[in-house]
């Protein structure tokens, strides 16, 4: 119903405009014979041809105060309303001119049994004048109601433009908002392995620095290919987990284990890519980075009805405390990601084990198409 052009005009379309003109002079035309037959003038067909020229007229009018109502679209409602008033008064004495002309300058003597009679009426003194400044009257009325639906449908429509631009604006602000939190991953990510390369130079250590070179080019590699955007298939995320995973094991060789168990029927679920990155970061840096015993990370996931649980757990014997909230970056970006991304059904709870070591569990709704 809105038309929008290249230049942002909007307003009522033409096509529904025409629909509402025709509509109501076919409800005007339909009304006016019926009437006719019920006082049984004369000459009905002659008065019907001369009633469907009159409505053509009429709907050519009115189409004509479309087009100048049209102007006023990007002005104020008040000064809409008063223009699609004020203008009703003079098409509906243009109409009300036709419609005298029609039906009693043009052969009078088709439509009356008495022409004389009829002749000697339309001379007398200002017979012309009021009969059409009465039809006007009543034209007006008709036009200011036509007038009063198109107002409707220009607000409708206005309305309903407000709301998509309000919309995309929303939907812009929230796909900002996820690049953004997207974004911030990787340069705390590629932090922290720089700082474990430079370690193991430090401790000349090549061999083991040239496979996290490796390991670091083929997690770049498949990370960055995709939109920040884009959900990924479990799957691909776990892999990139595991990639990850490789490159903090050339750090911590006897120190670090690693289990992954994901059920086949939730390889295809789509998640936010990256999403795990900050929670597997977190169980290196206070699971395994702080204590010299062996560690198991282990990612496990299950479905529950139509959400998915994703569980990363960690055994070591120092987890984080109040103290270690760092810049909140970590599971921070992790909540706000999931709750852009998914609203009140995307969550995530973390916390201390019972016997040692720290727990993240996210949840999600099961999605298993688009990506």
């Amino acid at each position: 119903m809105t038309n929008v052009s290249e230049d942002g005009e909007r307003g009522v379309s033409p096509a529904v405009a025409l629909y509402s003109i025709l509509g109501f002079w076919l409800f005007y035309t339909l009304i006016v014979s019926l009437r006719a037959l019920v006082v049984g003038f004369d000459a009905q067909m002659e008065m019907a041809a001369r009633r469907m020229v009159v409505a053509v007229i009429g709907i050519i009018v009115t189409w004509i105060l479309y087009l100048v109502l049209r102007r006023f679209d990007r002005r104020p409602l008040l000064i809409r309303v008063i223009a699609a008033f004020s203008l009703a008064i003079p098409f509906a004495f243009a109409m009300a001119a036709a419609n005298y002309y029609m039906f009693n300058v043009y052969d009078p003597m088709s439509l009356f049994s008495d022409a004389d009679l009829h002749k000697k009426a339309i001379e007398e003194e200002n017979y012309v004048l009021i009969g059409i400044v009465e039809d006007a009257m009543s034209r007006f009325f008709f036009l200011s109601a036509w007038a009063g639906l198109y107002l409707a449908l220009s607000y409708a429509a206005e309305a309903r433009s407000t709301e998509r631009r309000a919309a995309q604006l929303e939907q812009a602000a929230q796909q900002a908002e996820l690049r953004s939190l997207r974004y911030q991953v990787n340069p705390h990510f590629l932090f922290n392995t720089l700082n474990s390369l430079s370690t193991l130079v430090m401790r000349n250590r090549p061999d083991e620095a040239e496979q996290m070179i490796m390991s670091l080019s083929n997690f770049y590699r498949t990370s960055l290919t995709g939109d920040p955007l884009d959900d990924v298939p479990l799957e691909e995320e776990v892999h990139l987990q595991k990639l990850y995973l490789d490159i903090e094991a050339v750090r911590f060789p006897e120190r670090l284990t690693t289990v992954i168990d994901i059920p086949p029927s939730l390889l295809n679920a789509c998640v936010p890519g990256l999403i795990l990155q900050p929670v597997v970061e977190n169980a290196i840096k206070y699971g395994v980075s702080r204590t010299s015993s062996p560690v198991e990370i282990r990612i496990t996931a299950r479905e529950d009805g139509d959400l998915m649980h994703i569980n990363v757990t960690d055994n070591g014997n120092n987890p984080p405390s109040d103290g270690d909230r760092g810049s909140g970056i970590g599971l921070a970006n992790v909540r706000d990601r999931l709750t852009a991304r998914f609203g009140d059904q995307g969550r995530i709870v973390y916390g201390p084990r019972e016997k040692a070591g720290f727990a993240v569990l996210l949840t999600l709704p099961i999605i298993r198409r688009g990506c």
